[in-house]
């Protein structure tokens, strides 16, 4: 788990000099209009807000500086009515219209090598639909489940966080609950009452902490991703297969790969992928119920939150700061949330292992850079792909790629010993699946005869409906 496992990130000290620095430019020029000084009256980052990673002009500590950008002294009208608009936040945990307006002001600022978002043309979606038509094709071959790409879109980056968003809210708004709770629990109850403005305050200002810290993970997100379904978890619209054929030619420039192949072979994964959650009912929900079970376990360590609240002064403002800054957020580790993240991890290890399994078995006599392209895939989570880097910011969970190679080898095994039938009929119910000890053992799992849950299912049922029709003839049988 991440020392900081929701990405909050703790501002530079002030300088000692304070506001004689200040003072030193009476025209308040300083740094230029681009810095800390200028006409910018967040460069101080007088929340203490820290967004990692966040460039270009108006400084990366400064939250402000992702919505408001360079500002003049005649934009300060604006700018305080826009941050009034955010202390006055009334909605849920985070405040997601904060977490779009970054994460789409993320995009358009471009990635680190300089490339910025464009519309998808014409000839990309014709592409795009081109190869998922052929992947799934392929895939009919491999694997039993039938396609569940209803249609194939080509997204910009812009259209992903759009399209996106509501999976995201599902995700991360249990967690942030929780911890956004702790913010009103920490005083006796007569004493809330009175202090309702200030917990209001920090409620509002909790959810824009979420909300900015959020939108930067969403917003580098998308200039990554290759499709919908790349942390593993259906983030899309149901049955719409996408490709961001930007992020897909930056993610084959390098490997000496005919572009065409490189396409086709990721439209491969994100149709098989598209089959898993499809044809598989129960699989979205038990994913993202692992996630609330990790939200249910957290125990916020609230001491430093009652010590800045009992002692915070209303008259010096600066105090809240202080206690912002405090790791008041950081939640504890409690046996549910080991047992929830397991649970989770070893989820999402068998699906992207049945996923890479699937897809290798469908190429591998096709595309001449099958193998290079797997390798390519397997080494990019392996060194902290955008799936380990976005869980770890938002919800303190880093996959274990071991698991992953682990389970595209049990799957595989499986294939040889019961074939593709026999490999996919695990999935009918979660009880059937491998667990992280036949992770550890997959011989053992592989060659280990299962219950049939469907007629298992079908028995109970059955007992159910006899039930019923003897409660309805009365205890004596008379139907009185």
């Amino acid at each position: 788990m991440s020392d900081t496992p929701f990405g909050f990130g703790l501002p530079p000290e002030e300088p000692e000099d304070g506001d004689e620095g200040k003072k030193k430019d009476p025209a308040g020029g300083g740094q230029g209009s681009g810095g800390q000084g200028g006409g910018n009256p967040f460069g101080a980052n007088p929340f203490g807000f820290g967004i990692p990673g966040m460039g270009g002009q108006g400084g990366g500590d400064n939250p402000f500086a992702a919505m408001f950008g360079s500002m003049n002294p005649t934009d300060l009208g604006a700018a305080f009515q826009q941050l009034g608009q955010m202390l006055s936040y009334e909605g849920g945990p985070v405040n997601w219209d904060m977490a779009k307006q970054i994460a789409r002001q993320a995009v358009a600022q471009g990635t680190a090598d300089g490339v910025k978002d464009a519309s998808v043309g014409p000839a990309e979606k014709s592409a795009v639909e081109e190869a998922v038509r052929l992947a799934d094709l392929w895939l009919d071959q491999a694997t039993s489940l039938p396609s569940g790409a209803n249609t194939a879109v080509a997204w910009s980056r812009a259209e992903w966080v759009e399209a996106t968003l509501p999976a995201w809210k599902e995700l991360v708004d249990p967690v942030a609950e929780r911890v956004g709770t702790a913010m009103g629990d920490v005083l006796p109850q007569e004493m809330q009452a009175m202090a309702g403005p200030l917990i209001g305050m920090m409620r509002s200002m909790g959810g824009a902490m979420f909300g900015q810290q959020i939108g930067q993970a969403i917003g580098a997100l998308a200039g990554e991703v290759v499709g919908s379904t790349d942390v593993g978890l259906p983030l899309g619209p149901a049955g719409r297969a996408a490709l961001l054929p930007l992020n897909v030619e930056s993610f084959g420039k390098d490997l000496s790969v005919p572009s065409d192949e490189v396409r086709l072979y990721l439209a491969l994964r994100e149709a098989a992928h598209q089959r898993l959650f499809a044809h598989v009912p129960w699989l979205r929900a038990h994913l993202f119920g692992a996630v609330e079970s990790y939200a249910r376990g957290i125990k916020v360590d609230t001491s430093k939150l009652e010590e800045a609240v009992s002692q915070l002064d209303p008259t010096h403002p600066e105090q809240l700061q202080e206690a912002l800054q405090s790791g008041m957020f950081q939640p504890q580790d409690t046996p549910e949330q080991k047992a929830a993240l397991a649970r989770l991890e070893t989820a999402l290890a068998l699906v992207e292992g049945w996923v890479d399994a699937v897809v290798h078995e469908a190429a591998k006599t096709r595309l001449t850079s099958a193998d290079a392209l797997r390798e390519t895939l397997r080494r990019r989570r392996a060194t902290g792909g955008p799936a380990e880097q976005t869980f770890a910011t938002l919800i303190g969970l880093e996959l274990r790629p071991r698991r992953l190679r682990d389970a595209s080898r049990l799957w595989a095994s499986l294939t040889d010993a019961r074939g593709v039938d026999g490999r996919d009929a695990l999935w009918e119910h979660p009880d059937m699946l491998p667990t992280a000890t036949d992770l550890d053992d997959p011989d053992g799992f592989v060659h280990r005869e299962h219950l049939d849950f469907s007629e298992l299912d079908k028995m109970l049922g059955e007992a159910a409906e006899g039930k019923k029709d003897r409660g309805e003839q009365g205890e004596d049988g008379s139907g009185e």
